[in-house]
């Protein structure tokens, strides 16, 4: 009972604050442009105000258009909710294997492809081809990242890889460091940010995201909008648990939950601050130069996977 209760505890919390990592984001970056920014409650305001309004559909739309923001909400909540954010021994840990992760982001992105182009507009259509080019080069380079990180902990579940790398004795691995760099990449890429999209434009030769999103309104697009948020917070909270996994409670030890929870916001702040950072220092690239940016992902995640390879680590 204990197990199924810190579930669902895990489930609310990552549903709730994925929001206001968003929200961090956004104010670290209007800071570091010298502006004031609109607050890290943003987002929760205007999913508020959205779910308020009345949608409007057009009228060829297909139940898949209707269908398809809740579809992509709970995939995206489901991602977030797998991965160990707060402890290891929760009762879903079994189901978390990488491959399965990937698979979920992969059947997200199918949904949101067909609904863009479900009522016919040429932004939809443009953005769901673009969409479909990104993840086809981002997934090969997201599994080698996880490959290298199985090959270590000899597992391709979630669990065990944080806890041969947070509770066991202490190496330093660094065919984890080429894996970081490959992740970062593959997180900027599959979450719509700055260098290969921006979340903020609405211009028609560069957006990817907003183009697959225009026809929607009121709830469909806070749903939208709220599983973008939960997409970025799944990524992220993988991110630490391959490479940064301390803080999280080992099987049994709940006492350490308090902490665990500490770690995670800490962990939270730097990465919605370094991400900001990130933005603002580069600037957005042609869309014909995303196959290179994600080819140098894929290599750098092959690179890693060969050194551990040839020296064990």
């Amino acid at each position: 009972m204990n197990g199924i209760l810190l579930q669902l505890f895990q489930d609310t919390l990552v549903v709730l604050i994925a929001p206001l990592l968003l929200g961090w984001v956004n104010q670290c970056r209007a800071w570091l442009q010298n502006r004031s920014g609109p607050g890290v409650l943003r987002p929760y305001l205007n999913m508020v105000k959205l779910f308020h309004k009345d949608a409007v559909l057009a009228h060829n739309a297909s139940p898949m258009f209707r269908f398809h923001p809740y579809i992509l909400f709970a995939c995206m909540w489901l991602a977030a909710s797998l991965v160990p954010v707060i402890a290891t021994d929760l009762p879903l840990s079994p189901a978390v294997d990488v491959i399965a992760l990937v698979g979920i982001f992969a059947l997200a992105r199918v949904f949101v492809s067909l609904a863009a182009m479900d009522i016919g507009t040429s932004f939809g259509t443009l953005g769901a081809r673009r969409e479909m080019l990104v993840g086809f080069l981002a997934e090969p380079a997201l599994l080698m990242v996880f490959f290298t990180a199985a090959a270590i902990s000899h597992s391709t579940s979630l669990t065990t890889i944080v806890e041969t790398l947070a509770h066991k004795q202490f190496i330093i691995h660094p065919s984890l460091a080429f894996a970081a760099v490959a992740f970062i990449m593959v997180l900027l890429a599959e979450n719509a940010r700055i260098p290969v999209d921006n979340p903020s434009t609405h211009l028609e030769l560069t957006m990817i995201h907003e183009a697959m999103i225009l026809e929607y309104s009121a709830r469909h697009l806070a749903l939208i909008e709220w599983a973008s948020a939960l997409k970025l917070l799944a990524f992220t909270t993988i991110g630490f648990a391959l490479f940064m996994p301390w803080g999280i409670a080992e099987a049994g030890n709940w006492g350490a939950l308090p902490l665990a929870l500490a770690a995670l916001f800490i962990k939270l702040t730097v990465a919605g601050a370094g991400l900001a950072l990130l933005e603002t220092i580069s600037a957005k690239m042609r869309i014909f130069r995303v196959p290179e940016f994600m080819g140098t992902a894929f290599l750098l995640a092959v690179l890693g996977l060969l050194v551990h390879f040839l020296h064990g680590n």
